[in-house]
């Protein structure tokens, strides 16, 4: 059976302040961390172990999930003293795989939430006879992202980095950020120093003549990287739009854990998550929107597209959107908090102090 090497080693800098206390893979999305539901998706396609390449906060990870037996899986950890970037930290877990050289090994980013039909990529992988194959995406708009044109029969014929004029924008597809690799590639990778596989192990391997399969596949796709693009992926894993055996709950306009205290009067919409102990009060009204353990959201407040961190408060009356707050942040009733704003972990906002309009 396939074996799994997962990349959760980032920062999640962008994500700040979500990321100040626990490392991105590991911050709740639709109820549980999110990383639960690429190791569900994994176990749901035929994985039974996985070694995770670990870094920042790398303590967090095997407490929380052991030694993989609840999910049905066998887990390992691997922790970089430095960064080493996505194609050192392949090859630093090498040595945990039992993959013989010929045999498939799937490669996941701990950021990406994803419908990818993961049994297909190593269907394609080996039905092609591929070195590497990869998980391409299309986009609107690639200048975000590396794009990989293919030819006819699906092999990649180069990697272009973040095009900038339209003239580069030869193909609107781009690297979705899960691989097959054969085992003898990875062993081939650097040991002990960074490697970027975008910049450099795929490159290479193509110059050097490398097969190199794509497999496009335009299910359900989101980078996680930021804190709106986190919000929209926990709401869309509540709604049923991304599919994931490890909500914990019936797939609705709202996900209440167990322990959750909400007025009866309060709405909750859009995929809304209430987490373990968090408090919403009368009348509040949540659409699309993340509440963390032990938050509470006072009477009449209004969130839409955002996120509350741990133990935070929102104060009565308060409208938040498109906002994060950082945990047991407390913001005083009747700000108004828009666009983007990230308040940081146990920040405190006066009463009325924060406003987008006048106070009448």
């Amino acid at each position: 059976m396939t074996e799994a090497i997962l990349l959760v080693g980032g920062k999640g800098t962008r994500l700040r302040p979500l990321t100040v206390n626990t490392p991105k893979p590991m911050v709740p999305a639709a109820g549980v961390p999110f990383l639960t539901h690429q190791l569900a998706r994994a176990r749901a396609a035929g994985v039974e172990h996985v070694v995770m390449a670990t870094s920042y906060l790398a303590e967090v990870f095997e407490p929380y999930f052991g030694d993989g037996s609840q999910l049905g899986l066998h887990l390992e950890y691997v922790t970089e003293d430095e960064p080493l970037g996505t194609g050192g930290a392949i090859r630093n877990v090498a040595s945990r795989l039992h993959s013989a050289p010929g045999d498939p090994v799937l490669i996941f980013n701990g950021d990406i939430l994803t419908g990818l039909d993961i049994r297909a990529l190593v269907d394609t992988h080996t039905g092609s006879g591929a070195d590497v194959s990869l998980h391409l995406t299309r986009v609107d708009d690639p200048r975000a992202y590396g794009l990989v044109p293919t030819d006819d029969d699906g092999r990649v014929t180069a990697f272009l980095e973040k095009p900038q004029t339209p003239e580069e924008i030869v193909t609107d597809q781009i690297n979705a950020g899960a691989y097959v690799f054969d085992r003898a590639v990875i062993d081939s990778i650097p040991l002990g120093r960074p490697v970027s596989v975008e910049r450099e192990t795929f490159p290479g391997l193509l110059s050097d003549g490398a097969h190199l399969q794509g497999m496009v596949d335009s299910t359900y796709w989101l980078d996680l990287g930021t804190p709106q693009a986190f919000v929209r992926g926990s709401a869309d894993l509540v709604l049923g739009r991304a599919p994931s055996p490890a909500v914990p709950g019936r797939c609705g306009d709202r996900l209440v854990l167990g322990t959750a205290d909400v007025a009866p009067d309060a709405k909750l919409t859009g995929g809304t998550v209430v987490g373990a102990r968090a408090v919403v009060g009368s009348g509040a009204r949540i659409d699309g929107s993340t509440v963390l353990d032990g938050a509470v959201v006072e009477s009449g407040a209004e969130i839409r597209d955002s996120l509350i961190g741990a133990e935070a408060r929102i104060g009565a009356g308060a409208v938040l959107d498109g906002a994060v707050i950082g945990d047991g942040a407390h913001v005083g009733e009747g700000n108004e908090l828009r666009d983007g704003i990230r308040v940081w972990c146990d920040a405190r906002i006066p009463a009325g102090a924060v406003r987008f309009s006048s106070d009448q």
